[in-house]
C-alpha cells in the first residue's frame, strides 16, 4: 500500500510565512482602526448549535452551512422511514452542530446569553475564520477570515456614519484608494415591494435583486416570475433598474418622488439623507459613498441601512466589505428590541485585491529587522548578549544559530529580506566597533552598539 499524497480540501489554503506577514499587515491595520473607534475584542467558538445558525441566512444560506456529525454511533437513532425520507429527515438525528457561517449571528447569540452583564451600547470587534460550503472560485473560498465591528443597543445613525468612516480609514491605510461604498436601505426595498403590489414579498425580491450585477436584469426578472411575482408587478420595477448614475442626493430626491406616500420607503430615504449629513458633519469629503437603489444584500436579517464595498480597477470583482442595520436579530433568541448595526471586512478578498494591484508596502513584509552573523562558537555568548540588548529596544533580531560559512548566512538574510546585518568577529568585539551592513544598498560601516540602536530609533 503506497503512501497517500497529502492534500487540503478545495476552497481552503495554507498560508506560508510570506503570505502570513501580508495578512497580518491587513489584520493589524483593521484592528487598529476598530480600537481607535472604541470597539472591544471578542471571540466565539468555531462550532455553534445548528439551532442557532439555521433560519438566519435565508434558504440559500442554510444550504451552505457546514454540518458537524454527532460523535459516536450517530446513526443508531435513525429509522428506516427516515432513511427513505432523505437528508432533511436525517439531519436532526445525525448532526446538532455546525461551523459558523458568519460572525454576526454568533454575536447575537452571545449578546442574548450575556446581556445582563453588558454595558450598552456594546461595541465589539471580532476577527476569526468562518466556513461556507460554497463553490470555490477566484476570490471565493470555503474557509476565510471575517473582521466584524458591531454596535448593539443603539438606534442612532451616527453608528452607520462611523461604519463609513472606518471603511474609508482602513482602505486608505492599506493603500486601496479606488473603491466604492454602495449604500441602500432595506426599508426602501420593503416599500418598493409594497409599491409594486407585492407587500410581504420583500425577502425573495431582495434575494433576486442582490444578483443583479451577476446575472443581469433579464435573469432577475425571470427569477422573480418563478418566485410567483405578478408580471405587472415586475414591470413596475422599471424605475428601480433604470435609476441610472445620478448624484446621491439627486437619486434620493427621484426615489422620494416615485415612492411618495409609501411610509417604509419614505423612512428609508430619510435615513439615507441623514447618514450623508452625519458624514458631512464629520468632515469626510471624499467618502466614496454611492446610493444604489438596487443594492439588496441577500441576508435576511437586515432591516435598515445596508452597505457593500467593491474595489475598482481590480480583477477581484467580489465585495470586500459589507454590512448593515438589523433591528431585532436577538429577537430570534428571545431578546426583543435590541437594535444593532455592523459590517465585516473580507480579509481574503482584500488580500487578493492588494496582490492584484501590488499594494503591499515593502516595509510591511520584513518580519526581521536585523541578523547577527555567527563567526565562531567561542564568540556565541557575546553575540547573543548583543542580540538581547537590541531586542530589548524593540528591534526584531535574529542570531544565526550555527557558525557556518559567511556566504550561507548572507544568503539567508537576502532570502528572508532582512535589511540589516551585524558582523561581529573577534576584532570587532574587542574594539566595540561592529560592522553594520545595509543589505539593500550593499553599504557597510563600523558602528558601536549605541550608534546602531540610535540608527534604528531614527530610521526604522
Amino acid at each position: 500500500m503506497g503512501v497517500a499524497k497529502p492534500s487540503i480540501p478545495k476552497g481552503a489554503r495554507d498560508f506560508d510565512p510570506d503570505k502570513m506577514v501580508k495578512r497580518k499587515f491587513i489584520l493589524n491595520t483593521i484592528e487598529s482602526v476598530f480600537i481607535k473607534y472604541g470597539f472591544q475584542p471578542l471571540e466565539t467558538p468555531a462550532m455553534e448549535n445548528l439551532s442557532v445558525l439555521t433560519g438566519k441566512y435565508g434558504d440559500e444560506g442554510d444550504q451552505l452551512l457546514y454540518k458537524v456529525l454527532n460523535s459516536g454511533d450517530f446513526l443508531k437513532k435513525v429509522s428506516d422511514t427516515e432513511w427513505k425520507e432523505g437528508a432533511k429527515a436525517l439531519l436532526p438525528k445525525i448532526s446538532e452542530k455546525g461551523l459558523r457561517y458568519d460572525l454576526t449571528v454568533p454575536f447575537a447569540r452571545y449578546v442574548v446569553m450575556n446581556h445582563g452583564q453588558m454595558t450598552f451600547p456594546f461595541k465589539r470587534y471580532q476577527i476569526q475564520p468562518v466556513w461556507r460550503a460554497d463553490r470555490p472560485q477566484k476570490g471565493r473560498y470555503r474557509e476565510f477570515y471575517q473582521c466584524d465591528a458591531d454596535v448593539v443597543g443603539a438606534n442612532s445613525l451616527i453608528c452607520e456614519a462611523e461604519n463609513v468612516l472606518m471603511m474609508n480609514e482602513v482602505f486608505h491605510q492599506l493603500g486601496i484608494h479606488d473603491f466604492v461604498i454602495k449604500i441602500n436601505n432595506r426599508k426602501i426595498l420593503t416599500g418598493v415591494a409594497k409599491y409594486i403590489g407585492e407587500a410581504g414579498n420583500e425577502g425573495p425580491l431582495c434575494v433576486a435583486i442582490d444578483k443583479l450585477d451577476k446575472i443581469g436584469r433579464e435573469k432577475v426578472e425571470e427569477e422573480l416570475l418563478n418566485s410567483g411575482f405578478d408580471k405587472s408587478a415586475i414591470e413596475k420595477l422599471s424605475f428601480l433598474f433604470d435609476a441610472g448614475n445620478k448624484e446621491n442626493l439627486e437619486l434620493v430626491e427621484a426615489m422620494e418622488n416615485v415612492l411618495e406616500g409609501v411610509d417604509e420607503a419614505e423612512e428609508g430615504l430619510k435615513e439615507i439623507r441623514e447618514i450623508f449629513e452625519y458624514i458631512d458633519a464629520y468632515g469626510l469629503t471624499n467618502h466614496h459613498l454611492q446610493f444604489d437603489i438596487t443594492l439588496a444584500r441577500g441576508l435576511s436579517y437586515y432591516t435598515g441601512a445596508i452597505f457593500e464595498v467593491r474595489a475598482l480597477n481590480s480583477q477581484i470583482t467580489s465585495s470586500i466589505s459589507g454590512g448593515g442595520r438589523y433591528d431585532n436579530l436577538t429577537g430570534v433568541f428571545g431578546l426583543e428590541g435590541v437594535s444593532g448595526v455592523g459590517f465585516s471586512f473580507g480579509v481574503d478578498r482584500i488580500y487578493d485585491v492588494m496582490e492584484d494591484l501590488s499594494l503591499f508596502p515593502d516595509e510591511s513584509l520584513n518580519s526581521t529587522d536585523l541578523l547577527i552573523v555567527n563567526f565562531d562558537k567561542t564568540l556565541e555568548k557575546k553575540i547573543v548578549g548583543i542580540a538581547g540588548q537590541i531586542r530589548a529596544s524593540g528591534i526584531s533580531t535574529e542570531v544565526y544559530p550555527e557558525p557556518v560559512k559567511l556566504k550561507k548566512q548572507m544568503n539567508y538574510a537576502n532570502k528572508k529580506g532582512i535589511p540589516y546585518v551585524i558582523l561581529a568577529g573577534t576584532e570587532e568585539l574587542e574594539s566595540g566597533k561592529l560592522t553594520f551592513k545595509d543589505m539593500r544598498l550593499g553599504e557597510q560601516k563600523s558602528m558601536t552598539l549605541t550608534e546602531i540602536l540610535t540608527f534604528f530609533k531614527k530610521e526604522v
